[in-house]
């Protein structure tokens, strides 16, 4: 019981920090490409209480996967407005990759320096920071999916057409529908689980010389 309450304190931590991060990005993208709606709408900003979104912090606290309130992206204020909304869409699965990085690489230097035992407030610390890789990584790939309001439907305008794109999005709601019930029965862990197990040892091999994660 009280590793499962430590478990979802940390990813309350995890929603403080990773979704922020994960939003600024994709504001920050869109801003350099143009675009400053997110701006104007105060959402460049690392701000949790700007973007944490009731629902999707809850579904990250019972699920371990879960969203922010999505930025607000025009792409006719890019110059490419596919390629603007691909990139401004891939920065936030993105900086959660990065932020997992930085946390591992975090995480085998208390290692290496031995504050880790299983009695010191290091070990603690090294149990939290491991939580939180392995959670930023998830919520990466979670977000790539192609759903809405996942940033993988937003990834599909740039390789469908357009009449296609906002074909699909008509049904919006009901494929938001269905993936409520998919993550429900779990029929995506397996999947999700195999991806980010993939991410994970390309950050172990990104950070080898500090050892295995």
């Amino acid at each position: 019981m009280t590793s499962v309450l430590f478990e979802k304190v940390v990813r309350l931590l995890v929603a403080a920090t990773a979704l922020p991060v994960h939003e600024f990005a994709h504001a920050w993208v869109a801003h350099k490409m143009g675009d400053d709606t997110a701006r104007y709408q105060g959402r460049l900003t690392l701000n949790p209480l700007v973007h944490l979104d009731l629902v999707g912090t809850l579904m990250l606290l019972i699920a371990g996967v879960g969203w922010a309130k999505p930025v607000p992206i025009n792409p006719r204020n890019f110059k490419n407005p596919k390629l603007g909304m691909a990139l401004s869409s891939l920065a936030g699965p993105i900086s959660n990759i990065l932020l997992a990085l930085v946390l591992m690489i975090v995480y085998k230097l208390l290692v290496i320096v031995g504050m880790v035992s299983s009695v010191s407030a290091a070990f603690v610390i090294a149990t939290i920071l491991s939580i939180m890789v392995s959670t930023n990584v998830y919520l990466a790939v979670f977000n790539l999916l192609p759903v809405p309001p996942l940033d993988g439907s937003r990834l599909l305008f740039y390789f469908l057409p357009t009449k296609y794109y906002f074909g699909i999005m008509r049904y919006e709601r009901y494929i938001y529908l269905v993936l409520f019930a998919l993550i429900y029965i779990g029929l995506l862990d397996r999947p999700l689980a195999f991806v980010s197990g993939a991410i994970m040892e390309l950050l172990n091999l990104c950070t080898f010389f500090l050892g295995r994660f």
